[in-house]
């Protein structure tokens, strides 16, 4: 028996949202503030609360607006008209189970809304909602609320006239004060929601048919406990290595205590106890001796009978309080040396409380003695990685499988007095933002939370990437992309914006750009942005489909890479080559203002703007607002203004001698507008063959250099920072231009 998907409607972001669940761990992912913690919490106050724990806040925002409006409107619904919009007035949790025959039916039987043995679902519904009386009564003391406001305004009145000359243009002036604000339709709802919204817990049907929830305006207040059980880790634990810090020895003692009602190591805690019953009788003995003085001090005393005021010292020692109070976790070191939690990394210690955390919360699955555990058991821990580096990331995501893989297993005695084991499967949601997790985690048990807007979220699972990937014939292509993130960039799934570069010229250069930039343009900067910068050579198109799942602003940095088709000549170099009788051709480089260029090798901007290898006029004379695109329903990239995806390549621009150029490459482009740094006495390239900087010197011809002259481009990159200097006003590489395309990519990319 399994939860299939978790349905939230009108709780904070989560406006009308889905969560498919795995059958044993569900990794969450999402940004910060995109509505991680909301799931939590809204199970939380679901399923373990009998009472509303519901504040105002928890409201959608979009949701409230909307109550306001049907509030306020002067025309009062009929109960059928409020019956056609109720369904959603209020916070809805839906549990979709799936129940197969393996499964114990006793408890949900009572919840099977739908006979069909084709449909093995069920629906545990939870409600915080209005009706139609409360709905009346909202209406009602609202406007006598605001009918008070409007007095208590009145009240306050002070008129003050401004006086003008009288003309045409101008007339006398009233303005209309008050020492008292009106309170508004949130200030009442704030202060008074818990007396229209109620809670109520009810099962509901699943059509198989439109694989869909049929909702019902009944409503009732069953209990689910026996159907389903949650438990939570909150990311804010208590641990800390300072001296005082014991949270790793009393969590020994709450484990001890779970496992002594679990009735599952009934042997161990007896010989726990026979041995503490030896231990006091010893103690006892010991204690007439240490205290011997006291009880004699306290017989001289007497009282109104002999030996009224005898009294003995026993040992009483109670297992729990003795584990509490005394039970001390240390780490074995070198030499096999005992110390104390506290001398460990905190890293550990938390790693080692989230394990303790974790086996303290499955032994409450298995609830008391007499009870069997529910059907259904969810754990969710929320950012393992708090307090955690690295390593210890990677070892938690590994092995917590393994950790769990046993679920809930508990020993019972049934009717006959036999003993029985009642096993119940465990399925965990884990939420986090750490790349490291994502890298070491299965894809396919990735969920990522997407903002549609400020006020909506949305789930998305990454296997339906994939089945994209899949449906479209590029296998190879997911698998390279599964392959890439999870070694490289899995941090793509967190960030804001993501830049994507060919190669390690703009690897290296791309952050002093950025600062560069920032010095100029002071707001929004940047390097203050969670922005990553991604280095994918010629292939940002395989990275597409994600770009489009993730939903981030993304930028493409590439080349124009303009040529011509030229014949390919013999040795003798003047004889073309044939085939088949026809001069054999061959794509020849050259810069895009070259009279002879017609196309262009670069496969990311032909597969994006869908053209084919003719159409370089069609990317000379494009303009921005044409490469910002955006996908359209039937998932083809399209120039849309409003698009998340901007593709930047070489333009025409003028040099610093007034020559316009439009070049090929990024060197090409740098060179160009760069001549004077370049020829500088004073800066050293070594990365640049000697001839043809020479030549450049003579002849300022960029293409030339850029594709003969340089030897490595990593070092011409290194070079260029190492040649740049910073001017009066603190501004840092002040002594080169940024080529216009990557200013144009990057300036677009900074706005929100």
């Amino acid at each position: 028996m399994k939860i299939k998907q978790i349905q939230v409607k009108n709780y904070r972001l989560l406006k009308d949202f889905k969560l498919d669940l795995e059958d044993e761990l569900s990794l969450v992912l999402g940004k910060n503030n995109s509505g991680k913690t909301s799931i939590l919490s809204v199970l939380d106050k679901f399923i373990n609360s009998e009472k509303s724990k519901f504040t105002s806040e928890d409201f959608n925002l979009v949701f409230k607006n909307e109550l306001k409006t049907l509030v306020e409107d002067p025309y009062q619904k009929t109960e059928e008209e409020f019956k056609k919009i109720g369904k959603d007035i209020g916070i809805k949790l839906r549990l979709v189970i799936e129940y197969f025959e393996k499964d114990d039916l006793s408890n949900i039987c009572n919840v099977m809304m739908n006979l069909d043995t084709d449909n093995n679902f069920v629906v545990l519904g939870f409600d915080f909602v209005i009706n139609y009386d409360r709905y009346i009564k909202l209406r009602k003391d609202y406007f006598e609320f605001k009918r008070k406001e409007k007095e208590k305004f009145d009240k306050g009145k002070i008129k003050s006239i401004e006086k003008t000359e009288k003309t045409e243009e101008t007339e006398e002036t009233e303005e209309i004060k008050s020492t008292y604000i009106e309170r508004s339709f949130n200030d009442f709802f704030k202060q008074n929601f818990t007396e229209y919204f109620k809670l109520f817990k009810s099962p509901l049907e699943w059509d198989n048919t439109k694989k869909c929830i049929i909702e019902s305006t009944v409503v009732g207040n069953e209990n689910f406990k026996d159907i389903i059980s949650f438990k939570f880790i909150k990311a804010k634990r208590d641990v800390n290595n300072k001296e005082t810090d014991k949270t790793l020895s009393r969590q020994t003692s709450e484990i001890y205590k779970k496992e002594e009602t679990s009735d599952e190591q009934k042997e161990k805690i007896e010989k726990f106890t026979d041995e503490l019953s030896s231990t006091d009788n010893t103690l006892s003995g010991i204690y007439a001796e240490l205290f011997k003085g006291v009880i004699d001090d306290v017989k001289k005393f007497g009282g109104l009978k002999a030996e009224e005021t005898n009294i003995e010292i026993f040992s009483t020692l109670q297992q729990r309080e003795l584990l509490e109070g005394n039970t001390t976790v240390m780490y074995t070191h070198e030499n096999n040396d005992k110390l104390p939690e506290h001398h460990n990394g905190l890293g550990y210690m938390n790693l080692i409380s989230l394990i303790f955390e974790i086996k303290i919360q499955v032994k409450e699955f298995k609830r008391s003695k007499l009870e069997r555990p529910s059907d259904i058991n969810l754990l969710f821990i929320e950012e393992p990685e708090a307090h955690t580096h690295p390593q210890m990331q990677y070892v938690f995501i590994k092995n917590i499988k393994d950790l769990l893989k046993d679920g809930i297993k508990k020993k019972l005695k049934n009717d006959e007095g036999n003993d029985i084991i009642i096993s119940r499967e465990l399925q965990y949601i884990v939420s986090t933002h750490s790349s490291h997790i994502v890298a070491e985690s299965k894809f396919d048990d990735i969920k990522y939370l997407k903002k549609l807007n400020k006020n909506q979220v949305i789930s998305k699972n990454l296997k339906d990437l994939e089945k994209e990937y899949i449906e479209n014939g590029e296998d190879q292509n997911y698998r390279f992309l599964k392959q890439y993130l999870t070694l490289n960039r899995a941090e793509l799934f967190f960030t804001d914006k993501a830049i994507f570069i060919e190669g390690d010229t703009e690897r290296i250069l791309l952050p002093a750009i950025m600062k560069k930039l920032d010095n100029e343009y002071t707001e929004n900067k940047l390097l203050s942005q969670n922005i990553s910068i991604v280095e994918v050579g010629a292939y940002s198109q395989i990275f597409e489909k994600f770009i489009d799942f993730i939903g981030m602003k993304s930028l493409i940095i590439t080349d124009i890479d303009s040529c011509y088709l030229a014949p390919v000549m013999e040795k003798d170099k003047i004889t073309p080559k044939l085939k088949d009788g026809l001069p054999l051709l061959k794509n020849k480089k050259c810069p895009a203002s070259d009279e002879n260029a017609k196309r262009t090798t670069n496969n990311s901007l032909l597969f994006f703007h869908r053209k084919s290898l003719e159409d370089l006029k069609y990317f000379i004379e494009l303009k921005q607002d044409w490469k910002i695109l955006r996908k359209n329903r039937q998932k083809k990239w399209n120039p849309n203004r409003k698009g998340n995806l901007l593709i930047v390549y070489q333009t025409e621009e003028l040099d610093n001698h007034a020559k316009s150029y439009h070049a090929r490459s990024f060197e090409d482009a740098f060179f160009h507008i760069n001549y004077d740094f370049i020829t500088n006495e004073e800066n050293s390239f070594q990365s640049l063959t000697d001839k043809w900087l020479k030549k450049f010197k003579a002849n300022n011809d960029s293409f030339e250099l850029a594709d003969n002259g340089v030897g490595s481009k990593p070092s011409l990159a290194i070079e260029i920072l190492m040649n740049s200097k910073t001017d009066d006003n603190d501004n840092e590489f002040s002594n080169w231009q940024i080529p216009a395309y990557i200013k144009e990519g990057l300036l677009w990319l900074k706005e929100d």
